[in-house]
This record gives structure tokens, C-alpha cells and sequence, in this order.
């Protein structure tokens, strides 16, 4: 019988490490979550992380770092990626890089050394390669993810090449060039390297700016002066200046039928709406304190605005035009993207 005892205690003891193991395990798993779809994510660039974020309930479900010093993230078309530009400008002897996430099983792969282009900052995902800009070096660049390899590079001519965007037939790339005061249309053409740039002058400081969806106009936010620029694709002319007299816009993005532009203005606390038709402001909204990263949902329900002087995100109604949430984050939120698996 003592010898039967031993053996219930045992199998007691057992259990209850299982018991243990098993709590331990579910713990583990629910602290970092499936990557839902769709899916925002939310560089925090103090904290050198990427947030993957559930929009359908506002809640972080993991993080992966990101790298050193990052601004820009670009998710792959299939969802299954994301693409992040570390500046790394902070350390002497840091690697410039775009960091690659496995949004799957959410983990950091081995980065992509960019050698001598110093501070990749701009983004775009177009035909399974990844464009960037590098600011130093006055040039925009291709990342092959097939091949491993930056497969082009071409040079702007142009001062702090800031943000990057192509045609939807990828014919035509844009970029905004801060210190030149220009947006930049990049074609196939003659010459040497079989590229024609044309610098289009706007206002002080472009940062911000899109494509409307019609590809008929880029709209162009000026940092420097508080106007928005308004470029006919076709003519490459400027055919409009709206004096928004903000205080330091950041970002600008059009809403998916085009009717209304949404700009972030980092030094006034505002989100600033436009009318695309008649180019009219219909509301300034406080948001919160350094709006930046701006983004809007692909069916154009919301649009998220990340706050960096409060460490948060702003949920916006885009019929209502209000706030309706704000998802906490890590620190110093800046660049957003959008995945959606396929």
C-alpha cells in the first residue's frame, strides 16, 4: 500500500507540472498573437519596434524591432512582409538598412545592408520589389526580394529626396525632395541611363504628398510655408497653391474615391480635411500632440494618424470626420502601413 502511495503522490506531482507547463505555454502564445488581416502597423520609432496592431479592436498583438533609427514601413502586397527604412543615423558606424519582418510568425530576418546609401527614408511596395529613397546620397533605389539585391539605382539630383510613390502602371515615380523644394517625376526616357527627371518646384519643404487616385494630380504638403501644392500629372505644372497656414505638415493622403485629402499637421495638433473638387477646407480636428504618420483605410471607412508627442494613435471616422479612438503605443509612433494577406 506505501508503495501504491508513492506512486499516486508521483503521478500527483506530475499533473500539476503539466498543469503548470500547460498555463505557461498558453501564456506564451496569447502574449504574442496571430497577425490578424487586415492588420496596422506602427513603427515606434524611439522604441525601435514595429507594432503589429488588430484595427478591429485597437489592440497591439506583437512586436518585432525594427532596426536602427526607423521612419517608413511598406507592407508586401501579399501581406506576408514588411519593409522597414532604418536611418541609423545615431550611432557612428550603425548600418543604413530596410529591415524585413516575417509578419507571420512575426520575427525580425536579416536585415538588408545598403552600403553606401545613407538614410533610406521614403517607401513604396510596386510589382514585388521594394523603392526607397536615400536621403544622403540624392537618390532613389529598388529592392529585389527574389533576388536579394538592390537591383537600381538612379540619382534625383535633388536635396533631402524624401518620400517615394509610382503611377499605378509604373511608369511614372514621384518623389518629394525637402531641401530642393520640388517633387521630383521620374520616366522612362532617352540618355544614358533611359530616365528623364523632371524637378517641379512647389512650396518650402515638401514632405507629404500623394498621387490622386485618378492619377491626374499630386497634391504636395509644404513643411516650410503652410501650403499644399496642387500638380497637374500631365502638364507637370503647378495649377494650384492652397494656403492652409498650417504649422508644420507632415503627411497627406487622398481617400480611395478621391473626394477628400487628409493632411496631418505635426506643429499645430491638427488634421486638416480638403475637398479634392473645389480645393476648399471643410474641418480642421484636433487630434493630439504631434500628429505624423498618416494613413486611411483602403475601403476609406478610417484614417489613422500616429500622435508622437502623445504615444498613441488616432482613430478617425471619415464620415464624421471625428475621432473615435486612439490605440496606445510605444514610444514616438511614426510610420504606419496597412497588410492585408492574400
Amino acid at each position: 500500500m506505501e508503495t501504491i502511495s508513492r506512486v499516486g503522490n508521483s503521478l500527483v506531482k506530475i499533473a500539476a507540472c503539466f498543469a503548470l507547463f500547460s498555463a505557461g505555454l498558453t501564456a506564451a502564445i496569447s502574449a504574442s498573437a496571430q497577425t490578424p488581416s487586415p492588420a496596422l502597423l506602427v513603427l515606434e520609432k524611439s522604441d525601435e519596434k514595429l507594432a503589429i496592431v488588430d484595427p478591429a479592436n485597437l489592440k497591439i498583438v506583437g512586436r518585432v524591432p525594427s532596426g536602427g533609427a526607423p521612419h517608413e514601413v511598406v507592407a508586401s502586397d501579399d501581406g506576408k512582409f514588411a519593409y522597414i527604412s532604418n536611418y541609423a543615423g545615431q550611432q557612428v558606424g550603425q548600418l543604413k538598412t530596410l529591415g524585413v519582418v516575417d509578419l507571420t510568425a512575426q520575427k525580425a530576418l536579416t536585415p538588408v545592408d545598403l552600403g553606401a546609401l545613407r538614410a533610406p527614408h521614403g517607401l513604396a511596395f510596386a510589382d514585388g520589389k521594394v523603392y526607397f529613397t536615400a536621403e544622403a546620397n540624392k537618390v532613389i533605389g529598388r529592392y529585389d526580394p527574389a533576388g536579394n539585391q538592390v537591383d537600381w539605382i538612379l540619382g534625383t539630383g535633388q536635396n533631402v529626396t524624401h518620400m517615394i510613390a509610382l503611377s499605378k502602371d509604373l511608369k511614372t515615380i514621384f518623389t518629394s525632395n525637402i531641401g530642393s523644394d520640388s517633387i521630383c517625376f521620374i520616366e522612362p526616357g532617352g540618355g544614358r541611363n533611359g530616365w528623364n527627371v523632371t524637378p517641379v518646384s512647389v512650396g518650402k519643404g515638401p514632405e507629404g504628398f500623394d498621387l490622386s487616385p485618378d492619377g491626374k494630380e499630386v497634391w504636395a504638403a509644404n513643411s516650410g510655408d503652410g501650403s499644399v501644392s496642387v500638380i497637374d500629372v500631365a502638364s507637370k505644372k503647378v495649377t494650384a497653391t492652397l494656403d492652409l497656414k498650417t504649422k508644420r505638415t507632415n503627411r497627406l493622403k487622398f481617400t480611395p474615391d478621391g473626394k477628400l485629402v487628409v493632411i496631418s499637421d505635426d506643429g499645430g495638433g491638427e488634421v486638416v480635411f480638403v475637398d479634392a473638387a473645389t480645393r476648399k477646407e471643410r474641418k480642421r480636428l484636433k487630434v493630439g500632440k504631434g500628429p505624423e504618420g498618416t494613413l486611411v483605410q483602403p475601403d476609406g471607412a478610417k484614417a489613422y494618424v500616429a500622435l508622437s508627442g502623445e504615444n498613441a494613435v488616432a482613430v478617425i471616422d471619415l464620415k464624421t470626420l471625428e475621432v473615435t479612438g486612439k490605440i496606445a503605443t510605444g514610444n514616438g509612433p511614426d510610420g504606419l502601413a496597412w497588410v492585408q494577406r492574400k
